[in-house]
C-alpha cells in the first residue's frame, strides 16, 4: 500500500482544513498543516489586501518547519484556499520547495465562487508529478463556511483518492 500525506493551508474559516480532514477520514493518510513563519495579522481586509499584493508579485513566504517529510510519501494531496484566482502564497512556497519526480499529486482547492486558475497553477508548480483526482470545492460567496459543493461529490472524490493507495 502506498503512503499518503495530506498537506493543506487554511487561513480564515478553516474550509480547506475541513476538506483535508474529510479526506484523511476516508484515506487514513497523514495530515500536515503548513503555515507561514510570520503569521498574517490585522483585520480580514488587511490580510486580503496583503494577500493580493503577494499574489501579484509571486511572493513565496517562508514557512514554519514541516513536521513530516513529503519525500517519505508516494501520494501527496495538496489543498489551498483561492487567493486572487490562484493558490495561497504559502502553498506556492511549499510546492516549489519539493521534488515532485515520481510522486502522485492530488490538488484540491476551496473558493467562494471564483475558482480562478488554482488547479492549473498547482499542476505547473509540481513538475515531474503525476497529477490526478483534482477537486474544486465551493463555499458561500460571503466568505463564510457554508458548503455549496454537494457533499456527495466530495465523498466520491475521497473514495477515488483512496483507490490510488
Amino acid at each position: 500500500m502506498k503512503k499518503m500525506l495530506i498537506v493543506y493551508y487554511s487561513w480564515s474559516n478553516g474550509n480547506t482544513e475541513r476538506i483535508a480532514k474529510e479526506l484523511q477520514s476516508v484515506t487514513g493518510g497523514d495530515l500536515l498543516k503548513i503555515d507561514t513563519a510570520v503569521p498574517y495579522s490585522g483585520s480580514y481586509n488587511d490580510v486580503v489586501r496583503q494577500g493580493q499584493e503577494e499574489v501579484n508579485r509571486g511572493y513565496e513566504p517562508e514557512l514554519k518547519p514541516l513536521e513530516k517529510n513529503p519525500a517519505d510519501y508516494d501520494v501527496i494531496a495538496v489543498g489551498t484556499p483561492t487567493w486572487w484566482y490562484t493558490m495561497a502564497p504559502a502553498v506556492l512556497t511549499f510546492l516549489h520547495s519539493q521534488n515532485w519526480k515520481g510522486k502522485v499529486v492530488v490538488p484540491f482547492m476551496t473558493n467562494g465562487g471564483w475558482p480562478g486558475h488554482v488547479i492549473r497553477d498547482m499542476k505547473t508548480a509540481c513538475p515531474g508529478a503525476e497529477v490526478t483526482c483534482e477537486l474544486q470545492v465551493q463555499f458561500d460567496s460571503n466568505g463564510g463556511d457554508k458548503l455549496e459543493t454537494p457533499k456527495q461529490k466530495i465523498e466520491k472524490w475521497a473514495q477515488s483518492v483512496k483507490a490510488l493507495l
